[in-house]
């Protein structure tokens, strides 16, 4: 049995509570601070605290300039993609004749963003487009599809009929399928379609802000399409 007046002993959370409650401890107590010797990240050598807390210093800025450059280098890819975006749109408002919308929607997004291969296909429309070529081959699976995405799609090509709408399905190595809709309440009357030869360039984890407006911003020009 413990003595009742056995003192319990100092602990290492003890002593530093007591340096962190007692900031003129090595104030009074210099020459404590210069002899406290700590082992070196970078080797075994031994350094001081001073030394110490100095590595850790340029280990924490390093960090922060490597986030910096990151945040810099995204900001910029960011910048080109709107001006990108920019460009695309406009063009879209120079149209005149609603039946060239949907070939400028395909070419504009295949030049501004250097696609390989963009499809696009339309349903719902007025009457004067039904024959259209961009109406035909879809099937109400493929509509049904559509209008099940609340988002785009992105990732590998699992062989959906929709990569069969572009000129080389097979050469499809990823895709970003985009619904389109007139307003997020309203029913899809399209899908857009976009391909690359490389697996990396659309995939799940990537983020779809920029392809979101597209669908919106295609959607508000093909709109001029429907009934």
């Amino acid at each position: 049995m413990d003595h009742p007046h056995t003192i319990p002993p100092i602990t290492e959370d003890d002593i530093a509570q007591f340096l962190v409650n007692t900031p003129g401890f090595f104030e009074r107590h210099a020459e404590v601070l210069a002899s406290v010797q700590l082992t070196s990240p970078h080797g075994q050598r031994a350094v001081s605290l001073q030394e110490r807390q100095a590595e850790m210093l340029r280990e924490k800025i390093r960090h922060l300039e490597l986030k910096a450059a990151e945040m810099i280098r995204h900001g910029q890819e960011n910048v080109v993609i709107a001006d990108h975006l920019h460009r695309w749109t406009r063009g879209l408002f120079m149209v005149r004749q609603p039946d060239e919308l949907p070939q400028a929607v395909v070419e504009g997004l295949r030049d501004e963003f250097n696609l390989p291969q963009v499809a696009l296909r339309l349903w719902d429309l007025h009457p004067d487009w039904t024959d259209a070529p961009f109406c035909q081959g879809v099937s109400a699976d493929a509509k049904a599809f559509a209008q099940s995405l609340a988002q785009p799609y992105c990732g590998a090509n699992p062989g959906l009929e929709a990569a069969n709408w572009l000129p080389e399905p097979q050469a499809a190595a990823s895709l970003a399928l985009l619904p389109l809709r007139p307003a997020a309440e309203e029913p899809v009357f399209g899908l857009l379609v976009l391909a690359s030869d490389d697996p990396r360039r659309f995939h799940a984890q990537m983020g779809t802000d920029f392809l979101q407006r597209i669908a919106e911003l295609a959607a508000a020009a093909l709109s001029r399409l429907q009934p």
